[in-house]
This record gives C-alpha cells, sequence and structure tokens, in this order.
C-alpha cells in the first residue's frame, strides 16, 4: 500500500483497516531505512498513525503544518512523495533529516531547534488573520519534550490571548524527549497514562502534589489551587484551559479513527485548540520501546532486527569527557552538572549515575541552564553545563549577562563544535568561537586530543573567578598529537628549518595541520605548527613568536568572520605588528547536511588544499598584503582576495 501514496491525497477514501495496515507497512520501512543510513529512528516510530490522521483531517500545504522538532517529520515527508528518496536520508545531494523547504512545499520550518514551532504558529495564524484568509488552518505538531522549553509557553501565552486564531495545536506526549522528559509540565502530562478513573486519578494527583518540586508546586497552587481546589489542580484539562486554550484528550495517539474526531473538533472549533495525545516513542520496533529507548532517539547505521551498531565505535570526545568528569567529580564536591535535556548525547550519564544529588537536567531550557549555573556559583559550586555547540546559541543572553557579567565561576562544555554534517545547517556548531569572542572575561580552550581534553578541563574547573567554554567536535577522537615544547602555555607541534609560515592550529584539527606542514616541507616551505590550547584570551606572547615569520596562518573550525584569526589580526594591530594573517576556517554561510569530511572538502579543510595555500602564501611577500589582513581560503586552495577586518 505504501507504493499508492504519492501526496496525501491518497489517504482520503480510505478505510481504516487499510490506514493500519498503511501504519505497519510505514514502520517497517522506517525501521529499514532508518537503519541503513542513521537517523531518529524512535521519534517517527511514535508518529505514525497521528500524522496519518494530520494529513487525513487538514489538507497541507494549503493548510500550514508545522514539526517541533523537525526530527518527527520523517512519517509527513513520506506521505508527502518523499519515500523514494529515504535511501539518501541525510546524505549528501539526498534529502534532509528534518523538513527542507528545497524539497518540498508541504516543509515550512527548517530550524529544528526545540520549542519554537508554536512561535511560528502563532506568527503564520496573526498573518492570515490579518489579511482575512479563512480557509487555511495552521496546525503545529509539538512535544518531544518541547513543552520544557520556555519558549513554547511564551507563545502559548500569546495564542491564547487571540480568541480567533486558526490554530490547532497538538501535543505528542510520549513521556521523552531525548531522555525521561523533566519538570513539572512533564509530571503532569504524564500522569494521564495512569488513569482508569477520574477518583483514581485525583488520589493519585493528591499524592503527587506533595512531592512536586520546588519549581512546579508554586504553578499548581497559582494557577489551580488558589482558584478552584484540589479537585481541580489534577483535572487533565486545567492547565491549559486556565490559559485560556480548549483542551481536547488525552487520545490515543494510535488510534487512528479516535485522533480524527479529536482533530476534526478542533478544526471546526474556530478558536485555539490543543489536542493532546498520548503515544509510544519507538512503536513496533522493540529495541527502540525497551530500556535503550534514549539510544534509539537517534541511530546511526544499524541491524535492523536488533538495533546493535553494524561498525564498531572508536573512542569518542564525548566519552572522553564523560570519563574525566566523573573523576573530577569524585575530588570536587562543589562540582555539578546541568544539561538540558541530553545526559545521555552529553555524556552526563555517566556523571549522573555517580552523582545523582549534583546533577540536574533541566528540559530543554537552555537559558535556564545557564542562568541557573550562575545562581549555583554564586552559592560556591562550581557548574559544567554540557551542551551541543548549536544549542548555546540559545543561551547567549545568559552566557553575557547572567554568567559573564557576574564573573560567575561557571564552565560551558560545547559538544559537537565546528562542522557536524548530517543534520544539517541548524545543527552545525560553527557560531560558538565568533560569539564567545565578545563576552567579557569568557575565557575558551580548544582542546587538540584526548589528553589535552581530559588537561583542558581540570583547567578550566579550577578557575572560580569567571567563566570558562571548553569545545571540541562530533566522532572519533583523534590519536594524542604530543608537544615538543609548551612555551608560555602555548604547544609547538612540528616545527620548519626556516621561518616562513607560523601556523595556528585551532582545537581538533591539529592532525591536519601537522600533515599539512610536513607535504608543505617537502616542497620547500618551512612551517611551525603551534596549538594556543586557551584560544581566548589569546596569550602576549603569540605577538613575539609571530615576529620571527613572514606570515601566520590560522586554521579552525569555526567560520572565518570574527574567528581566532580575526582576533589575531586585531592583536597584532594593537601591538604594531606588521604581518599577514590567513585565515582556513569556515565560510560566513548555511551548509546542507552531508558528511563532516564532505563539507571539509567543500570549504576547502583538507590537507590537500591546505598544503598547495601553504605553499602559495609563501612565496607572496608580507608587503604585499595590507598589515592585518585575514585571507581566507577558496575550497579549490587558493586565497580568496585580501579583505581587511
Amino acid at each position: 500500500m505504501l507504493e499508492e501514496i504519492n501526496s496525501p491525497a491518497n489517504l482520503q477514501g480510505k478505510t481504516h483497516a487499510e490506514l493500519n495496515e498503511l501504519a505497519t507497512e510505514i514502520r517497517a520501512f522506517l525501521v529499514e531505512k532508518v537503519s541503513r543510513t542513521g537517523g531518529h529512528l524512535g521519534p517517527n516510530l511514535g508518529v505514525v498513525e497521528l500524522t496519518i490522521a494530520m494529513h487525513r483531517i487538514f489538507d497541507s500545504p494549503k493548510d500550514v503544518m508545522l514539526f517541533d522538532t523537525g526530527h518527527q517529520s520523517y512519517v509527513h515527508k513520506i506521505l508527502t512523495g518523499r519515500a523514494k528518496d529515504f535511501d539518501q536520508l541525510r546524505q549528501k545531494g539526498g534529502i534532509s533529516g528534518y523538513p527542507s523547504r528545497s524539497e518540498s512545499e508541504h516543509d515550512v520550518i527548517e530550524n529544528s531547534h526545540a520549542s519554537g514551532a508554536l512561535s511560528w504558529a502563532h506568527g503564520i495564524a496573526s498573518a492570515f488573520k490579518i489579511q482575512k484568509i479563512t480557509d487555511r488552518k495552521v496546525v503545529a505538531l509539538v512535544g518531544d519534550g518541547a513543552l520544557t522549553g520556555g519558549m513554547a509557553w511564551e507563545a502559548l501565552n500569546n495564542i491564547a490571548a487571540n480568541d480567533e486564531l486558526p490554530l490547532v495545536i497538538i501535543v505528542n506526549d510520549n513521556e521523552r524527549s531525548y531522555s525521561p522528559t523533566i519538570g513539572g509540565v512533564a509530571t503532569y502530562l504524564s500522569t494521564l497514562r495512569a488513569t482508569s478513573g477520574y477518583e483514581k486519578f485525583l488520589d493519585w494527583g493528591k499524592g503527587v502534589l506533595e512531592r512536586t518540586p520546588v519549581v512546579g508546586q508554586p504553578i499548581y497552587e497559582t494557577l489551580h489551587g488558589v482558584k478552584k481546589g484540589i479537585k481541580d489542580i489534577v483535572a487533565p484539562q486545567g492547565m491549559f484551559e486556565d490559559l485560556g486554550l480548549k483542551y481536547i484528550g488525552p487520545v490515543d495517539g494510535h488510534n487512528i479513527s479516535a485522533i480524527e474526531d479529536a482533530l476534526r473538533l478542533a478544526k471546526d472549533f474556530g478558536a485555539p485548540v490543543l489536542v493532546h495525545v498520548i503515544t509510544e516513542k519507538g512503536r513496533g520496533h522493540a529495541p527502540a520501546v525497551q530500556d535503550e529507548a534514549e539510544k534509539f532517539h537517534a541511530v546511526g547505521v544499524v541491524d535492523p532486527e536488533t538495533g546493535q551498531p553494524l561498525s564498531k565505535s572508536a573512542t569518542s570526545w564525548t566519552s572522553i569527557f564523560s570519563q574525566e568528569l566523573v573523576e573530577i567529580g569524585s575530588e570536587r564536591p562543589d562540582l555539578v552538572a546541568i544539561t538540558a535535556a541530553m545526559l545521555g548525547p552529553t555524556g552526563l550519564d555517566r556523571f549522573q549515575k555517580a552523582f545523582p544529588d549534583r546533577t540536574f537536567d533541566v528540559g530543554i531550557a537552555e537559558q535556564h541552564a545557564a542562568a541557573s549555573a550562575a545562581g549555583m556559583a554564586f552559592a560556591g559550586l562550581h557548574p559544567v553545563v554540557a551542551v551541543y555547540s548549536t544549542f548555546l546559541n540559545r543561551a547567549f543572553d545568559q552566557l553575557l549577562l547572567d554568567v559573564a557579567l557576574h564573573n560567575a565561576g561557571v564552565t560551558f562544555v560545547l559538544d559537537r563544535a565546528g562542522v557536524t554534517g548530517d543534520d544539517g545547517p541548524s545543527h552545525n556548531g560553527i557560531w560558538d568561537l565568533a560569539l564567545s569572542g565578545i563576552v567579557p572575561g569568557l575565557r575558551v580552550a580548544a582542546p587538540r586530543d584526548g589528553a589535552r581534553l581530559r588537561e583542558l578541563l581540570r583547567e578550566a574547573t579550577n578557575i572560580n573567578d569567571g567563566p570558562t567554554l571548553l569545545r571540541f567536535p562530533k566522532g572519533a577522537v583523534i590519536a594524542d598529537i604530543p608537544a615538543f615544547e609548551r612555551r608560555e602555555g602555548i604547544d609547538v607541534l612540528y616545527r620548519g628549518e626556516s621561518a616562513d609560515i607560523l601556523f595556528v592550529s585551532v582545537g581538533a584539527l591539529a592532525n591536519i595541520a601537522v600533515e599539512a606542514a610536513g607535504q608543505a616541507y617537502r616542497e620547500g616551505v618551512g612551517v611551525t605548527v603551534i596549538d594556543l590550547r586557551w584560544v581566548k584570551p589569546l596569550p602576549v606572547s603569540l605577538v613575539s613568536m609571530a615576529g620571527r615569520y613572514k606570515s601566520v596562518v590560522v586554521l579552525e573550525d569555526g567560520i572565518e568572520h570574527g574567528g581566532i584569526a580575526s582576533t589575531i589580526s586585531e592583536l597584532f594591530r594593537e601591538h604594531d605588528l606588521d604581518i599577514p594573517v590567513h585565515s582556513i576556517g569556515v565560510p560566513l554561510e548555511f551548509f546542507e547536511h552531508a558528511k563532516r569530511a564532505e563539507i571539509f572538502s567543500e570549504i576547502g579543510i583538507t590537507v590537500q588544499s591546505i598544503t598547495r595555500s601553504l605553499v602559495g602564501w609563501s612565496s607572496t611577500s608580507a608587503s604585499d598584503s595590507l598589515t592585518g589582513e585575514v585571507t581566507p581560503l577558496q575550497p579549490d586552495g587558493s586565497a580568496h582576495q585580501s579583505r581587511s577586518h
């Protein structure tokens, strides 16, 4: 039956028995395809019937469908004619793992950071209202932890203030985001699974309220208890109807008929409606449902039957960080760990097992994580906030004005820094070096290998008079690259016989830098490769070291604009050092999904391209360039026309 589905229109006229058969086929298809390519398997297995019902009741793209987060959109892609493209899911030139406007008119939001779809929904529905468009609806599918993010509640507050918006909100309640969903809201929703009768639910709720965490209890008491009394505190619709939203549910998220009935009511209501749907993440695939559900949120290439990885996994940067943090935690009772719904992916699950009372999972709430860390530091703790690099973008205000302004001793650990690849433009961690460069007092470390990761993590957590940040990339850690000399904190990794080029390698690209330097040497160019270790603030000793060379080249896996090369150029100008600075980094643009190595090849971060540039730059005298310029690299290894920063 799946072969007959080329558009949502093909779903019309099907019986519910046929639709259930289709749901079974879709699950088998997802397990087969995603096991081969990798991707977000668990979330999509859980929304098969729900997505079918959405496309039966609403008319996409006339009715606008928004996915929060976008990794729940695989079934939507299948139903909108893209099943044939799943062999190339998340591959270069293939379809994205998230909605993509270039793929289909049915896709809208490409930014797949959680908790943002309701703001989009409010904006689109408001535009329809202003333009007096009455025959289009906006449907936002949220869940998978998104309601633990404060931005979602800001949007709900504004949606509820306008009872004429053509908007339907579907809460996919599966009690899991990456890991079991955290917080008072999640606790409230999860209670509905235990409801076999209202009185039983009421008795359960009374007991829960007595144990509600400090954060959750005032919400319940203020919104419900004072106004309505204990009975309405535990009523399923109470939380949302007190906000002014019509509530429908809970609905069995695997019963297509029941979902359709609920969505039809919501569609015809004429005001914002919230439909609460209970689903099972990973449904239909035993390995994804069982105790490894967090692992099956997103998978690599796995055996479709057992769910076990087909290739032996190498030691990852994340695992080394995880091990070392536990070691430091055993020595430091003041050390605490904070994450935003990503205990496993950031490696903090190991710290939680060792020190459960010192581990805080705040849900998808990076802003809260950073500000809370500032409070903990004020009270005498040293928090380690572990998030993906791309998600720190969301907490920049808190990093700047809650942590740095108050000189808080907080260590931010950024996993997946630099180019990540497969998950597309919203998940690359290429902005942190530029953003952190404008935060006063923030010290930034970029370890080149596992040994330096352990070393720099200890150094960072020993700093308590201001914030520190440590970044490392996705994937397997490279072999340790020992320095043959450390001069005033700067590691010298390779030294050419002549003083042609000082090559500054930032973080995990050191192996590429050393190999390129070796190849350049064979072509008669003397290159010295150094690792600053701490890239912010820059050591003043770099000025005297660079003064002995004809030019400086900087290799970094962040954006060139405002990155380390630009900062070095500014340092040299401040000290009247007349030497050209060349940049090899990431261009200021968004990159489509592809393997990390493929993107590096595209932008010229390969040994061959860098070697050609080193040789070319060595033949250019300093007088040919303006003082303090940063010259970026073309993908073919040639230099862009010089530009001044």
